[in-house]
């Protein structure tokens, strides 16, 4: 996606209401926090999530007939709040979007890509997607693991984190047999969250796991942190 400078209407008012109270001296650290990859306006995120809110009330959810071309140029737009708008929609709108969105979800996860998105869209948007529509499921798991792309197959692996009794067992621990070499700190660090929140609901299967599987130290200290 390229930068574009002319907001979608829907996003206008959002955007005056985050410029009213822009905070040009808490930006800076924001910004640095995500390693100067983006530009923020500042805003602490209790307060840009009340504006967030008051919003959607006066202007409701996007029409199904516009979303990608609003959500695409939210993600356009330079200020990250803007994205974690985007995101914040997307999930009000998670269960009446159609099952072509998840090649939207796809986008998103490989433009301006970062921790703070990636693990917002994976458990919250591709989650949910998978669990409505599962025949989408094993097709866009077997693509995004053979992309080669780590924040694509990072969401493979913690897409399942809020499904609790419901995680696939099986799926969860295959995918982490099959990056368990990877050096990239994301999915190593990825493997062990993915593990540790499973642990909530099958502890001993995760002790078994880990402890009979050639894990990095990472993964194998994140996924056992809380035992």
């Amino acid at each position: 996606m390229k930068p574009v400078k002319e907001i979608h209407p829907y996003w206008r008012p959002l955007v005056e209401s985050f410029e009213a109270i822009a905070d040009a001296e808490k930006a800076p650290a924001m910004e640095q926090y995500m390693r100067n990859q983006f530009a923020f306006y500042g805003l602490p995120s209790p307060l840009r999530q009340q504006l967030q809110n008051t919003f959607i009330k006066k202007n409701g959810l996007p029409e199904n007939d516009n979303f990608s071309k609003i959500i695409h140029n939210a993600w356009q737009l330079p200020q990250r709040e803007m994205q974690y708008a985007a995101l914040f929609i997307m999930e009000k709108c998670i269960k009446n979007l159609p099952i072509t969105a998840i090649a939207l979800f796809e986008e998103l996860i490989v433009e301006k890509s970062w921790w703070d998105t990636i693990d917002y869209i994976a458990p919250s948007l591709v989650g949910t997607h998978f669990q409505r529509f599962p025949e989408t499921r094993d097709e866009t798991l077997t693509k995004w693991m053979l992309s080669g792309n780590f924040w694509l197959q990072r969401s493979c692996l913690i897409f399942q984190l809020k499904y609790k009794e419901q995680t696939d067992e099986a799926l969860l621990f295959e995918l982490c047999r099959q990056l368990a070499d990877e050096k990239e700190f994301f999915i190593r660090k990825a493997i062990g969250w993915a593990l540790r929140q499973y642990a909530r609901t099958a502890p001993d299967a995760v002790k078994h796991f880990v402890d009979n599987t050639d894990l990095q130290a990472l993964s194998k200290k994140e996924a056992l942190k809380h035992f």
